[in-house]
């Protein structure tokens, strides 16, 4: 079973304290002398260490440079940020309801060029149709037990989607075989999605990749769902958090993951086929 959203969080935590302790000993300096350097007390070394106290920014950048790693900092400090803030219950989101959540995202959406989205179980949120979006939020609303405004979500998923069609926007998206299998709503709003997906994976600005599952050989096996947001933040969706990571280094991990998918996948014509072989096993 996965951790849960806190104990990974402390988790996270745990590994920012454990990097700033190796610099400190990597550099040969005792807690003491670095406290020193840094201008405060020793027992504020020793709490930043062992996970007591979250280090701020500013305690990162001293740290650092009183180690002779300023080269690190800036990473260091998105970790630490990931740690405080990567865990965002579901639940607690969704306490206002669907549909505010699927606003929460309008900003973002604006904000970045380039979408990368990889999806091993649903159609991607930026290509679905309002009946296929309308049974995925209203399983999710009976799933975490929130109020069920699925229909109005729905809607506003719609709306937000409406940016594919915008300037200044690039959507590479990938996603399994069996994606196309997986049916949310009944037969005739998944053949509408299918279909919808003929059309979608046509745009200038989409490129829609699929994974056959005939493939022999892969370079990495399916992985959970995530979106890279040009190459500064990473969203990865659990069934109980989504997660969010701007650790540079982590996120570069997660566009080498993404690259490798992307290579293992079908476009054009031959991803054609494969969506019309699951519109016609619906018959």
């Amino acid at each position: 079973m996965p951790a849960s959203p806190s104990s990974s969080a402390q988790a996270a935590r745990e590994r920012v304290a454990r990097r700033l302790r190796d610099l400190r000993a990597d550099s040969g300096l005792t807690g003491k002398e670095l406290a020193v350097r840094c201008g405060w007390t020793h027992p504020k070394t020793s709490r930043i260490e062992n996970a007591r106290t979250p280090p701020t920014p500013e305690d990162i950048r001293r740290w650092c440079h009183a180690c002779g790693s300023e080269d690190q900092a800036a990473d260091i400090i998105a970790q630490s940020r990931d740690a405080e803030s990567a865990y965002m219950e579901w639940r607690r989101q969704m306490r206002a309801g669907l549909k505010r959540l699927q606003d929460s995202y309008v900003d973002l959406y604006q904000a970045t060029e380039l979408f990368r989205v990889y999806s091993p179980t649903l159609v991607p949120g930026l290509l679905q149709t309002e009946g296929y979006a309308r049974a995925v939020l209203s399983h999710v609303a009976e799933l975490l037990d929130v109020p069920n405004d699925a229909d109005q979500a729905a809607a506003a998923r719609m709306e937000r989607s409406r940016i594919v069609h915008e300037a200044g926007h690039r959507f590479v998206m990938v996603i399994e075989e069996s994606v196309l299998y997986y049916q949310l709503g009944d037969a005739d709003a998944m053949a509408a999605q299918l279909g919808y997906l003929l059309t979608a994976g046509a745009l200038p600005s989409v490129s829609l990749g699929i994974i056959p599952r005939t493939r022999r050989e892969r370079g990495l096996w399916p992985q959970e769902l995530f979106h890279v947001y040009d190459d500064a933040l990473v969203s990865v969706e659990l069934m109980s958090a989504r997660v969010r990571i701007t650790q540079p280094s982590d996120v570069a991990l997660y566009v080498r993951a993404f690259e490798r998918l992307r290579r293992m996948a079908v476009y054009g014509a031959d991803a054609r086929a494969l969506v019309l072989r699951a519109i016609e096993a619906l018959r």
